[in-house]
Order: structure tokens, then C-alpha cells, then sequence
């Protein structure tokens, strides 16, 4: 394979021939490399007991350098997901996504449900009194919002990164609960808070710096973005939820009108 040369490395475009499975988008090649051999592992096309292909099978298969598979296999060995054995070939030892799974909810009774198990990772938590940058869509501002920054975890395991801010008023009802529980059933059990309407949307990015270390991923690992609002009758903004999900984290299943 002597000669073959990606973006890996600072060659001049013309001798950087271009791998037809990636093609030009702007991710490094190792991670778009990781992802691919971790959707196989997912989809149980690699099993836990089996060997990966040797470096220069899979240099071959996906025209990159020896630089980049390396990598792309270190990053999914400190997954857990290859174990790379001196003088014997790398193994998958465990299964991508599977048990970690977070339905995309559609309700908000799901959605509170799905919460209610879950634990705050409270040593990331930061609280203020910044105010949130709601739209004419989203509703109307209260007088003063309460907002905290925290990290969910799930059996042990971050799962999204979580910036809420609650309108302070019902943030006073309990706020020893609010600043140590999740929100979303706090808010479901307080019988003096109606919600009149609930909407979220959904976006797909990638993990800069920061939420890389927050979720213990790599930077520019897939993530999902989601926009949370809670209206009260008279349409006030009572809470407003910014959450970034792990990406192997989000399942998204949808019943289509035939």
C-alpha cells in the first residue's frame, strides 16, 4: 500500500487521492473511520470474539494511511469496543449502542418517564441567574429564570450535557429538589405548575472541545441537539431545556401515516 496518502497527512491535493466510501466532508478521517467500524459492531455484522481485519486489509478496503486506522482503532479501544493483542490481531470485546438507547419521546408523560430513573452527574452542576434567548415563538419571558448547567449519567455513564433554565417562581417551590434531582418530574409533581403546551426540536451536530470532555467522547463525534419548552396557560416560558446527547445515545422511531 506504499504511496497511499489521505488527509491525514499535509500532501498537496494532487497527490491526496480521494476515498470514494468518505469522500470530501469535513471530518478527520480517523473518526469517520471509527464510526463506520462501530456501526458495524452495532449492527452485529462484528461480533464480541471477533478479529478485525489487519491494518493494511483495512488500509486497502478504505484507502487511508496506516496513521489513521491506528487511531481510529486507539479511539474505539479506550471505547471498550477492540482490544488490539500483540502478535495475535485487534478483537471486538463488546457491542456498540445497544443497552444505552434513548427513545426520541413524543409525549411529554414518555419524556417525564423516561427522566425519572436518571441521575444528575451534580459535579459538573454550575447555577445562576442568566436568562435564557427565547424567540416570539417560544412564549413569553417570566420576570426572572433560575438557570443551572449540569451533566446526566445513566448506570454510571454520561449521556447528555444540560443547560435548564426554570422561571424562578416555580423554581421556589422546591428548590433543594430542583438543584439535586432531574427537572422534568420535579416539575410533573408539583400540582401548582401547569403546563399548557410542550414542544422540542432536534438537530444533529458534532462535539466541539468542551462537550467532548463533559461526555468522555471524541471531538466531532456525532451529537444530538434538543430544544426543550414548558408554557404555562397565560404562554410564559416556565422552563427551557438546551440538551446535548451522546449521539450512540438517541434512538428515533416514528409510526408513518400510511
Amino acid at each position: 500500500m506504499k504511496g497511499i496518502i489521505d488527509r491525514t497527512f499535509n500532501a498537496s491535493p494532487k497527490a491526496r487521492p480521494m476515498s470514494k466510501l468518505f469522500g470530501d466532508v469535513p471530518l478527520p478521517r480517523y473518526v469517520q473511520l471509527a464510526e463506520l467500524i462501530r456501526q458495524r459492531i452495532a449492527r452485529e455484522e462484528l461480533k464480541p470474539g471477533d478479529m478485525l481485519a489487519s491494518l493494511d486489509q483495512l488500509m486497502a478496503e478504505f484507502n487511508v494511511s496506516r496513521v489513521t486506522v491506528r487511531t481510529a482503532i486507539q479511539q474505539l479501544t479506550e471505547e471498550g469496543l477492540l482490544s488490539p493483542q500483540r502478535g495475535r490481531g485487534t478483537f471486538v470485546t463488546a457491542k456498540a449502542g445497544r443497552k444505552k438507547r434513548l427513545q426520541v419521546q413524543t409525549t411529554l408523560e414518555d419524556l417525564v418517564e423516561m427522566y425519572r430513573h436518571d441521575t444528575p452527574d451534580l459535579s459538573n452542576i454550575v447555577t445562576s441567574h442568566a436568562q435564557p434567548v427565547l424567540t416570539e415563538k417560544d412564549g413569553l419571558a417570566a420576570p426572572d429564570y433560575f438557570h443551572m448547567r449540569r451533566v446526566h449519567a445513566r448506570d454510571g455513564e454520561r449521556y447528555c450535557a444540560i443547560s435548564i433554565y426554570i422561571d424562578d417562581r416555580v423554581y421556589q417551590l422546591a428548590p433543594e429538589r430542583f438543584r439535586n434531582e432531574v427537572v422534568l418530574p420535579i416539575l410533573a409533581a408539583l400540582p401548582q405548575v401547569k403546563v399548557a403546551r410542550a414542544r422540542q426540536t432536534l438537530g444533529i451536530s458534532v462535539a466541539d472541545v468542551e462537550l467532548a470532555r463533559l461526555l468522555n467522547i471524541t471531538v466531532n463525534a456525532p451529537v444530538a441537539n434538543v430544544r426543550r419548552v414548558l408554557n404555562a396557560p397565560d404562554g410564559t416560558v416556565i422552563y427551557l431545556a438546551e440538551v446535548t446527547y451522546r449521539g450512540d445515545y438517541i434512538h428515533l422511531e416514528m409510526d408513518l401515516d400510511p
